[in-house]
């Protein structure tokens, strides 16, 4: 009864290791679900209503405003210089404009469709609901994602097969030293304890603590530098990642339009796009330039939100488009205070930008008669004659970190491929600046170019990059998706739908790569829910796992022993789950067990074919090697003495193995011994022999005997051994990278 409760005990407390952690990062994720629900405003039967946007229907004409999420796909009938953000479905990071007129056969890029869940970000809009709840392309995105099967991610799938292996030798020796008592002459009750003890030694319980810890520890890393993780197996899934599909918008860009170059004076001028502004400047002193900044300031309708005069004046919110906010912290940095100079030159008429007329007019009182009213609708000034300033360009500009980001993960082998919905020439920039495409490297379209040659003459092979339209790929076959990623080491895919994302994922996958997908938007959750995820921690559970099986052999040792040659049982059953769970081989056990056999009397050659009257309750005079008899408590204490001294013994060849498997192939005495929390373990596990060991009521409680302390250091010469051993194996190792000594011993 007792072992079975004290096994129950090991699943329960190892069990709730994984139950706490996930149960951690549920908590957090459902919190998101209480959110105040979406309104809509919607005109029925002639009046305006607001209600919930779950209950907006097919056929609702619906009003929307700049700040207003949009309820429902929804056809526009009319707008007023509306803008939506279309950045999470389509990856485009300037808003996008909304107006009756059908422009594109691609739903996606109309401007007279709206799409559930987008952003209007300015203006006002009306329109009637198309498609709601799953219908709408936000809920077939969703249903996409729903719809697939995760597959298991690597250490699980490695754990299963590790974990059949194990489970099949364990039963195997099992059943058959049970079948074998049984011959023997062994009783049935005797076979089972042997066929359970086997069995115990055999399966190692510290696996899943070992697991879930080494896990969670790195989970706990990442959440210092902001990253939650919500599986514990996809951290070790990171670590197996050779594939990465990133997304570009908000991804390996800032997702805030900025001022990239400008051309006045017949020269182009580059400003400064970086993050920290540590980038190029420019000659301010131009007159061009001042009459530029000036018509980039006034023209403007962005302003700097309240409240942030110490933020940096690139990281500033502002309100407004985003080209505009782009103009205005590019002026602010080059000339000083934009409102300085509003305040300057007072407006007081202004012609907005709009779609139809694509300009921006805007009045001061300066030359123009005092008084002067400015009609807008009937204009009454001049709008001809004007003259070209120069030109102004933006882009979304890489994040800071990510060119070294994908730096580090060439050189640790690892594919970098941009996939998003925006255009390819913008994609191909960035890609180019983050160093997706690298410097020298060519598209089939650069070489045409250079060749000055139609593009369908150069052999697409001679390039080692390329971009792929969304449309092009829509007609690829498997066959040739799998030729375009085997053959081209660099690969931007644009104006791709969230179907090909996924498309694409799932042909990496079938090159035999794990695949990890980086995104921020809604068309990126089919891929990221495909990948295997969404190098360091796999070496260290690697050296983890082999530590905590370096003591099934001396764990299984004793019992054939006991079985085969008729001895005492040199360990017992609970003993084997305490070097299990406590420290976690048979030499140095073993030379200790004829240690203190041998000081009570019993030598090694007496304990051959004794097993059956040491075991017989009945009989109290059994001879050691010199005549003495013994009664059957006194052979126990003997017997559950050696026990513990075999548990000892283990505790201290295991300071050697701890040592061993913290490298898998530098020396310790290169890496040093800096780890603390391993040094915690070997006093942890020591202290624990010996309290095991030492404290009252052990020997009730789990059959543990004060030990001597001579007996302690039987065990030292095969710690010492172990441990030279794998200092040879390891120089080896190093000085004959891949020979037979790798290849045989190398985990």
């Amino acid at each position: 009864l007792y072992l079975g409760v004290v096994l129950a005990a090991v699943v329960i407390v190892t069990g709730c290791f994984s139950y706490y952690q996930e149960a951690k990062s549920s908590k957090i994720m459902d919190s998101f679900k209480n959110m105040v629900p979406q309104q809509a405003l919607v005109i029925r039967e002639g009046e305006k209503l607001q209600i919930n946007a779950e209950a907006v229907v097919v056929g609702d004409l619906v009003e929307v405003k700049g700040g207003d999420r949009v309820p429902a796909d929804m056809r526009i009938i009319s707008s007023n210089g509306c803008k939506v953000d279309n950045s999470s479905l389509t990856g485009e990071s300037e808003p996008q404009t909304r107006s009756p007129e059908f422009t594109h056969e691609n739903p996606l890029e109309t401007r007279n469709i709206a799409f559930f869940s987008t952003n209007c970000v300015e203006g006002t809009a009306r329109g009637v609901v198309i498609a709601t709840g799953d219908r709408t392309v936000m809920g077939r995105i969703a249903t996409l994602a729903s719809g697939l099967e995760v597959g298991r991610t690597p250490i699980a799938a490695e754990i299963e097969h590790f974990i059949h292996i194990i489970t099949g030798v364990a039963v195997f020796l099992g059943v058959s030293f049970f079948v074998l008592s049984l011959i023997l002459g062994y009783s049935w009750l005797e076979a089972v304890i042997f066929l359970i003890g086997i069995i115990v030694a055999n399966v190692p319980e510290g696996l899943l603590a070992t697991v879930t810890v080494c896990l969670t520890l790195t989970a706990k890393r990442m959440a210092r530098k902001n990253c939650l993780v919500k599986n514990l197996e996809a951290v070790e899934t990171l670590g197996s990642t050779s594939t990465i599909c990133s997304d570009k918008t908000g991804t390996l860009t800032q997702n805030r339009m900025t001022v990239a170059h400008m051309w006045f004076d017949n020269q182009i001028h580059e400003a400064d796009t970086t993050e920290d502004q540590s980038g190029t400047t420019f000659d301010k002193r131009s007159p061009t330039w001042t009459a530029l900044s000036r018509i980039a300031g006034l023209c403007n309708r962005a302003v700097f939100k309240v409240g942030q005069e110490k933020t940096p004046i690139s990281k500033r919110d502002t309100a407004g488009d985003a080209s505009e906010s782009a103009l205005l912290k590019c002026i602010e940095l080059s000339c000083g205070s934009v409102r300085k100079m509003r305040d300057k030159n007072p407006k007081v008429a202004e012609i907005p930008f709009n779609s139809t007329n694509k300009y921006q007019s805007y009045m001061s009182a300066e030359n123009f008669p005092r008084g002067f009213k400015f009609d807008t609708d009937e204009v009454n000034f001049p709008l001809t004659g004007l003259c070209f300033i120069g030109l102004i360009s933006m882009i979304d500009p890489p994040r800071a970190a990510v060119p070294d980001a994908v730096g580090k993960c060439r050189s640790a082998g690892i594919k970098v491929i941009m996939v998003t919905g925006d255009h390819p020439i913008t994609a191909k920039a960035i890609a180019k600046g983050v160093g997706i495409i690298s410097e020298g490297n060519e598209t089939v379209e650069d070489i045409a170019a250079r060749l000055n040659i139609p593009v369908n003459q150069v052999n697409p092979r001679e390039a080692k990059a390329c971009v792929v339209h969304g449309s092009d790929l829509k007609d690829f076959t498997s066959e040739q998706l799998d030729d375009l990623l085997k053959n081209h080491t660099e690969i931007v895919f644009a104006r791709t739908s969230p179907q090909q994302k996924l498309i694409i994922v799932e042909g990496c996958q079938r090159q035999g790569a794990i695949v990890a997908v980086t995104g921020d938007g809604v068309n990126d959750s089919p891929a990221l829910k495909k990948a295997d995820i969404g190098r360091l921690i796999f070496d260290n559970l690697k050296k983890s796992i082999a530590y905590t099986l370096t003591s099934n052999i001396p764990e299984i040792t004793p019992f054939l022993f006991f079985i085969i040659a008729n001895i005492p049982l040199p360990l017992g059953t609970v003993t084997i789950l305490c070097i299990d769970l406590g420290t976690d081989m048979a030499l140095g056990g073993f030379f200790t067990y004829f240690v203190i056999l041998a000081e009570n009397g019993f030598l090694p050659s007496r304990l051959l074919g004794i097993r059956l009257d040491w075991d017989d309750r009945s009989m109290n005079d059994v001879e050691d090697s010199y005549g003495q008899e013994w009664t059957y408590e006194q052979r126990k204490v003997v017997e559950f003495t050696c026990h513990t001294a075999f548990f000892a013994s283990i505790v201290v060849v295991q300071w050697a193995d701890l040592i061993i498997c913290k490298t898998r192939r530098n020396s310790v005495f290169q890496q040093g011994m800096k780890n603390k929390i391993l040094i915690f373990g070997l006093l942890e596990e020591t202290a624990l022999a010996a309290f095991l060991s030492y404290c009252p009521g052990m020997d009730v409680a789990l059959r543990m005997y004060p030990l001597k302390v001579t007996w302690w250091f039987c065990a030292f010469p095969y710690s010492l051994l172990i441990f030279v051993y794998d200092e040879v194996r390891k120089f080896i190792l190093r000085r004959d990278p891949g020979g037979w000594v790798e290849k045989e011993s190398y985990y």
